[in-house]
């Protein structure tokens, strides 16, 4: 993957974990006493990462003094809250690679991304989408992919069950320039609410990974648990 920019989504406020964290950026979480960041970026250049767009809002300072001169890590710092969405599309001009990795800052997740990037130039996608079956989907965005791979996102009217075990979004997009294009183009601050979900950026492939785990560090509990999961499988 030295030829992907990965960008990752850490500008929100994580305003659900703050009782926990105070005035840390949840990007800079503690756990099993390492940054949340360190860990993701230490798994990405074992992938071969070698340039990452760092997307920041919320106590920005705080996570460019923790980068300090890392050479393959860009700031790109909004000045105002813009979602995922709009920070993607702020970031367009620092970005080089055809497709680039998109991905939320607060999501961890043990997956062959080499396997993902090379499905998606196979399949000519747009959009790429890694998705995961989980337990208890109700904190998630519900996918469905069809015998062709094409992912959507299906409505409550259609009888969807949030709670439960469901396949969702792990929050990893490969987009290719023709998506981006097409988010310049489109207006909506959020990436897949506004965006994905209403399929103005072109059709998604989905990509479901043979072996995997995932948590989300947004909440307390999923904060805690990461801390056993990356520890009991020596990820760090």
């Amino acid at each position: 993957m030295s030829d992907i920019d990965v960008v990752i989504l850490a500008g929100g406020r994580g305003t659900r974990i703050r009782g926990v964290l105070g005035d840390t950026p949840k990007i800079l979480a503690p756990v099993n006493g390492t940054a949340f960041l360190d860990i993701q970026l230490s798994r990405l250049r074992q992938f071969g990462v070698k340039r990452f767009v760092l997307c920041l809002g919320h106590l920005a300072d705080r996570v460019r003094k923790h980068i300090g001169s890392e050479m393959d890590v860009e700031l790109s710092i909004e000045p105002e809250p813009l979602g995922t969405g709009g920070a993607v599309r702020f970031a367009r001009q620092k970005l080089c690679s055809d497709p680039v990795l998109v991905m939320n800052g607060d999501t961890w997740l043990a997956a062959d991304l080499c396997g993902f990037v090379e499905r998606h130039r196979q399949s000519c996608a747009s959009i790429s989408m890694l998705c995961v079956p989980v337990l208890d989907s109700a904190r998630f965005d519900v996918v469905e992919i069809d015998t062709d791979g094409v992912l959507t996102f299906p409505s409550r009217e259609q009888g969807r069950d949030d709670i439960g075990p469901n396949l969702i979004s792990a929050g990893n997009y490969l987009l290719s320039r023709s998506a981006l294009d097409a988010l310049d183009a489109n207006a909506g601050e959020s990436l897949e609410h506004d965006l994905l979900r209403r399929g103005v950026l072109g059709p998604i492939l989905g990509f479901v990974p043979k072996d995997t785990s995932f948590i989300d560090i947004g909440t307390p509990d999923s904060l805690r648990d990461a801390g056993r999961l990356i520890g009991a499988r020596d990820l760090i």
